[in-house]
């Protein structure tokens, strides 16, 4: 089997896991070779400005397996993020190496602030982009010919893609490993990962129960994180104002105040919007999605399903599941 090689920049002051995610990612994708052994499908390069170690920015030392002097060809090339990118003169060699590679890699990535290299080449002009949502401002004013989206977790353009900060490193390089090896592989390496193959919320740098506990008060924003821990629970008016330690009355008036909404519909919503993602998963019948997530029955949950949404749970997943099989399970060799 031959492996495509990946390639990943290191640098002085890089994000320590915008470099590291993405190396178990791919290093965890097997697949069985004509002997029906597991074999590596990606081979994990470390590529260093110069052949010296480097240091991230939270003071891990890394050591680059070759240069970018000396590097063979690539399949496809990673730009991680780091503040050690935003030094004017490291972002112009970096940028103009960059450009030198582009006409013989298939595939560049740029991940968090990565952009700041991959920008300054003039590959991305006139493409959608993302970045950390911290950082969406600074790209902008800095590449006026970006059209920069905040909220997305990762954008393709061609051979381009680019994503937002730090753990979407991991979510890009299962779309990239989706891409090549199918959805039943990718899904094998987010269950060894322990990560969703496809975040809840889609593409939005924030996941609706993150959004929703910080646009709330410290009180009710303890209580969003309860409910998501006990979704099985009866949680009624009752008990959520006990939680919160409030009279129901209060408690009903004062979480439609900050929430625009009444517990129960909320709850629900919650409740579904959690069965929804289980329901991408092989394996589970809709009976225990629907106890699962706290419903008192199947059909209860088919029609909440069916309102919400407006499909039946059976139909969105025969249109959304991807069958696969159990996960892959080997040692990793640091490179």
């Amino acid at each position: 089997m031959e492996r495509r090689r990946i390639g990943i920049l290191g640098y002085e002051g890089v994000m320590a896991l915008d470099l590291a995610g993405p190396v178990d990612a791919f290093t965890t994708a097997m697949a069985e070779n004509r002997l029906g052994r597991p074999e590596a499908c990606y081979e994990v390069v470390v590529i260093g400005l110069n052949a010296k170690p480097f240091t991230s920015e939270s003071g891990i030392v890394f050591r680059p397996r070759t240069t970018i002097d000396r590097v063979k060809t690539l399949d496809t090339l990673i730009i991680p993020g780091g503040r050690g990118l935003r030094v004017p003169g490291v972002q112009r060699a970096v940028a103009s190496w960059i450009l030198a590679r582009a006409g013989r890699t298939r595939r560049i990535a740029s991940i968090c602030t990565g952009i700041y290299a991959l920008a300054a080449t003039g590959l991305l002009d006139g493409c959608q982009v993302t970045t950390h949502w911290r950082f969406a401002r600074d790209v902008a004013r800095r590449f006026p010919r970006l059209r920069v989206h905040p909220d997305a977790l990762y954008l393709k353009n061609g051979q381009l893609y680019t994503c937002a900060g730090v753990t979407s490193g991991i979510d890009l390089s299962l779309k990239l490993i989706e891409e090549d090896l199918g959805p039943r592989a990718a899904l094998a390496v987010a269950r060894e990962l322990v990560v969703y193959l496809k975040r809840p919320g889609g593409q939005e740098q924030f996941s609706e129960p993150l959004q929703l506990q910080m646009e709330s008060t410290d009180q009710f924003g303890e209580l969003v994180a309860w409910i998501q821990g006990h979704m099985r629970q009866r949680l009624s008016v009752d008990v959520l104002a006990e939680r919160a330690c409030l009279s129901p009355r209060h408690f009903s008036r004062r979480f439609k105040d900050e929430f625009g909404t009444t517990p129960a519909a909320f709850v629900e919503d919650l409740r579904l919007g959690r069965a929804r993602d289980r329901l991408a998963l092989p394996g589970e019948s809709i009976e225990h999605v629907a106890s699962s997530v706290g419903f008192a029955s199947a059909d209860s949950f088919r029609r909440a399903f069916e309102r919400r949404f407006g499909v039946r749970p059976g139909m969105y997943r025969r249109h959304f599941q991807l069958r696969a099989g159990g996960p892959v399970r080997r040692t990793i060799n640091a490179a």
